[in-house]
Parts: C-alpha cells; structure tokens; sequence
C-alpha cells in the first residue's frame, strides 16, 4: 500500500510511504479520525539518519502482520523530529514518566486528544534482551484502552499535569563570576581522565558544554575547567569519533575511550565543533570540519542539509558503518544526506564559518556562510513571508519556525555581519530578536489546538535551547551597539532560568555561556581598513575579544547609520584600529604590532 507520506516534505516520512501501517502525517486528520473511530494515537517520532529508527522500521514497520494490528486498534503518526521539534519536545517530555532509557525512535500512545498515557523507544518485533515484544506492547496497549479507559485517561491527566508543573520557573539574580566559576569546575570535576570528554559510554561531544567552558570568565578564573575543553576536542580528534577522510564527527561513541561510533554525522554537532576547534586552537581540526560541512552537507544553492546517514548499501545490504571502515572507499555508494534545510541548523553553521574564516583568514568560508544565510532568507519562508522551520529542493515546510531556529540564525548573521562588514545581515538579525521578543514564535498549530502542553525548551543538549539562542542573539546585538533593551533582554532570559543552570550546570552550557558574557564586560575591537588583507586585518584575528569586526570607512558609517552605536565616529578614516571595553575605546591605532593579543 502506499500511504499518506509520500508527498510529504520529509526525506524521514517518505521513507515510510510503502509501509503496509496506514500511517498520517503530523496534522489535524489524524486527530479527527482517531476521536472518529474512538481509537488510541500511536505517535512514532524519529529522523531520516537514525540507525534504531531503521531498524524498527525493517523490523516492525514493514512487517504485514504488525501493520494489521496498528491499523485495526490505532490512529498512526509518523512525526519527523526534525521538523517538528516541538512536537518531539512535547511528547519526549511525556515519556520521561514511564521511561528514563530515552532516544529515538520514540513511541507515544495517546488518547485522540493527544495526551500520553504510555510511551517507549525502540522495541523490537519480539521479546529480547529484557525488552517486550512491540506486538506485545501493541496488544497490552489497546487492552489498557478497550478495557481499562478510565485508568488511562487518569495517567494521562497525570502526566499533563505534572509536566505544566515543571515547566513553572522561579526567577534568581545574574550568577556571579564566582558561581559561574564554580558551574565549570563541577563540569571538570565529571571529566574523563584517562580517556578525555565527560562520563562513560555512550559517550557524546557535548558542544554546548565546552562552549561554556571556553568563555573568557571561565579560562580567567577556572582555568584548569577551560583546559578539560581542549583536552576533550583533542581526544575526539585523534579517535574514531572523528573520521580522518571527510574531517567530520559522528554523532557519539558508544564506547568510553571514543571507539565503535554511532555514524551518523549532524550539522548541529559539527558547527559547533567548528566553533570549539577555532577556540581551542585546533586549526588542522577546524579545516577539517569546514571541509566535511562544505564537501559533503552543503547542498544545491548553498544552504546545508541536515545529517548525513549512519547506514550505507553495500553487498545489496543495509550496513551501518561499513562504508567509513572500507579501505577504499571509491568503489561504495556512500551513506545518503538528508537534505532539509533547517533554518536554525543552517544559523549555527553560517555563525560557525563566518567565524571560523575570519579567525584563520579562510574568506572562502565567509562567502559560503553568506551564500547560506542567502537561501535561508530567501527559500525557508511560508507565503505570508513568515520564516519557516525548514525546506526540501527548495519547498518550504508547514511546520513553523521555532524559538530556537529565530535566535540561531539571528546570532549567525551577526557573525557574519562582523566577518563580512555588511550591515545588512546585522539589520536582519536585529529584526528576527525583535520578533523573536515580541509575537513572532508560534507554538506548534495542532499541539495548541489540541490543548497539549508543548515542553519548554530550557536545557542546552546536542544544541542550544530556544531560551539561550535568543539570549545569545541579544547579547550579540548589544554587542555590537544595537542599545541597552538587547543587553536587558538576556539579563531576564538568564534570570528566569539561573537557579536551574547553577544546580544541573552540565545540562545548561549554552546559557551559563550568555550568563558569563554578561557578567564581564565585552571586549570589541573595530578595524577600520580598506585592505581586508592588511597588516591591521590580520594581526586582530589573533585578538581575544567578544567583537571583531573589520570594516571600511564606508562600511562602518553604514552600521553606524543603521543603528549600531559601535560604529559611530569610526569612518573618518582608514587603517585604525578601535580597542574597546564595554564601548569605551582607547586611542586609535595605525600600528598592528600594538593590538594586544590577550584581553
């Protein structure tokens, strides 16, 4: 049979288009004809690169018998959680109540109004391992429903209830520099010794945490914490989870010493690993990266997809790995790239490349980060011109643009407004943390108007949280002399959630990070030179400052007149340079051996 998903934007529901399950997208039919027939949800949440997601998919999915039992007894969802990231959000939440083993794929069963009332991950096609059968779970399930409704309804008010519970926060003061010094030394204090990075197996890099270990505040006053850093990029580097061809990482390890990785490898991870490599100084691991996201993510137009695949065929076989541990790999089909474009993804990897070719002097890297932002502004937008969560060979999705995806490319167009001297990408940031501020996030359609709670995004995971990418923009935006309300801005965000960032600092990096760069006072040097590849230019990409922006005179009047209160008075003339603190700068300076390196 070929169900609904064939049509649909997502190379992770197209998949499953000839499963004999009678599967629906993600919309308000499913809902309408579960309450319809009077039957339960089954919400199976996953994406296009995920191995187990795979597995379940051959294993059940696919099965002729299973599929029967999903069709006579349920309502099937198939949700891909990287368009949908609320939706995940949401139900991910709900099954923290009845398992801790969470991941993908994930399994909700929910009443047709959509509330949880017993939820998995992977299950296999029969009983093993100490795992049940999923066509044991599928029968003890629609038994719970059929027989035991009331029971099920009540767990599920249980559920919602307690969810709305925990998403109530409590707001503190700032964190000082000591509290957030000691954040960081509790982090170090989980590190690896022997083999680098943080806990056991599986293992993963953890971006946000480093990032957060790398701020200035840290490597000042913790600076054995901000070492842990450079030793984790350093033991990742020289380790399976790296692969030495491509130069990209895999997605963890599944081994504590960084060995038998799992191989699918994420935008997300390897922007950020960009970033962590340019701090820690690790060039050769930094280009080595920007050749994986350039040589093999980035697609048609410019803009990068999503993940690439951690299985490949070979032999006729579906194998994960293989491909990556041939000797000779020109003769393999390599594993496949899910083209979305996800708009707050592409955001971490124009910040990340912007960066990355300012610090090493790489324009290249530059110019691909403008190429990207270009369609994402241009192609990831409904037609009210909204942006939009994602597209595919340049359709846009329905699913709408989250908190996170407008804070993530408001900071990389920051970055890349001071990497490129355009001011036109610094005005369309500032626009997207104005909307981002007021009414421009809309909760998910059908979770709202089905009355399910959407989880609040406050932890900083494989990526930053809504709440700290748009912290972060802000900051970036005071930073550059955008005006007080974008430094009062993540002030608020960073209050509302310190208490919980201070007592679980691990799960918190990306925010402790904001929180740090609002506690010391930002460095911002402003080069103003018609010679991108001057003696000036140059020399400040060793500087250590919050801002470095290079810029001609006419540049600089540019961002001056759009509103940007760094630049004022710094177009006079060219071949100076501007040292600030907090924006109070010291004399000008012609000569590039004055620029102090260190802070």
């Amino acid at each position: 049979m070929t169900n609904r998903l064939a049509n649909t934007l997502s190379p992770y529901l197209r998949s499953h288009a000839d499963n004999p399950v009678d599967w629906f997208p993600w919309g308000a039919d499913a809902f309408a004809e579960a309450q319809r027939r009077d039957v339960p949800l089954l919400i199976s949440i996953g994406y296009s690169t995920c191995h187990w997601c795979h597995v379940m998919a051959r294993e059940s999915f696919s099965d002729p018998e299973t599929a029967a039992l999903i069709n006579d007894g349920f309502v099937a969802i198939k949700v891909d959680r990287e368009e949908h990231p609320d939706v995940d959000g949401a139900y991910m939440a709900a099954a923290s109540a009845f398992t801790q083993n969470l991941g993908w794929p994930l399994t909700a069963f929910a009443t047709p109004q959509g509330r949880t009332f017993y939820a998995g991950t992977y299950w296999p096609p029969s009983a093993r391992g100490g795992l049940p059968g999923f066509t044991d779970v599928l029968a003890a399930v629609r038994e719970a429903w059929t027989l035991r409704r009331e029971q099920a309804i009540e767990s599920a008010d249980a559920v919602a209830e307690a969810l709305a519970s925990a998403a109530a926060v409590v707001p503190s003061p700032l964190p000082s520099a000591a509290a957030l010094a000691a954040a960081a030394a509790s982090i170090a204090a989980r590190e690896d010794e022997v083999h680098g990075g943080f806990g056991g197996a599986p293992k993963f890099p953890v971006a946000t945490t480093l990032r957060f270990l790398q701020a200035p505040l840290v490597r000042r006053d913790a600076p054995e914490a901000a070492a842990a850093a450079g030793r984790a990029l350093a033991a990742m580097s020289a380790s399976d989870l790296r692969d030495t061809v491509d130069g990209g990482f895999f997605r963890y390890a599944t081994q504590r010493d960084w060995t038998v990785p799992h191989y699918e490898r994420m935008l997300t991870d390897n922007a950020q690993l960009l970033d962590v490599a340019v701090a820690s100084g690790g060039e050769a691991t930094a280009r080595g990266i920007a050749g994986f996201l350039l040589g093999v993510l980035r697609r048609e137009g410019g803009a990068f997809g999503a993940a690439q695949d951690s299985e490949s065929w070979i032999d006729g076989q579906r194998n994960e790995g293989g491909y990556y541990l041939a000797a000779d790999r020109t003769s393999l089909e390599p594993p496949a790239i899910d083209g979305k474009v996800i708009t707050g993804w592409n955001g971490l990897a124009i910040g990340a490349l912007a960066r990355a070719g300012a610090a090493l002097g790489v324009p290249d890297w530059v110019d691909a980060a403008a190429a990207a932002a270009s369609f994402v502004l241009a192609t990831n937008r409904s037609a009210e011109g909204r942006l939009v969560r994602a597209s595919l060979e340049r359709a846009a999705s329905p699913a709408v643009a989250t908190l996170a995806d407008l804070g993530l490319l408001a900071e990389g167009l920051f970055a890349l407004a001071a990497a490129s001297g355009e001011v036109s990408w610094a005005v369309t940031a500032r626009e997207l943390v104005d909307d981002a501020l007021g009414d421009g996030v809309v909760v998910d359609p059908v979770l709202a108007a089905q009355g399910v709670a959407s989880a609040p995004d406050q932890t900083d995971g494989d990526l930053p949280s809504g709440v700290s990418a748009l912290a972060a923009a802000a900051l970036a935006a005071w930073r550059l002399g955008g005006g007080e309300r974008y430094r009062e801005a993540p002030e608020e965000l960073v209050q509302a959630h310190a208490a919980s960032a201070l007592q679980h600092p691990f799960g918190h990096g990306s925010l402790l990070a904001v929180a740090a760069g609002l506690v010391e006072p930002p460095r911002q040097l402003v080069v103003v030179a018609d010679d991108r590849s001057g003696a000036l230019a140059v020399a400040s990409r060793g500087v250590d400052a919050d801002v470095i922006a290079v810029v001609t005179p006419a540049q600089a009047r540019a961002f001056a007149e759009a509103g940007f209160e760094l630049f004022e008075g710094k177009d006079a003339s060219s071949d100076l340079a501007y040292d600030c603190r907090a924006f109070v700068c010291r004399l000008p300076t012609g000569d590039a051996a004055e620029l102090v390196r260190e802070r």
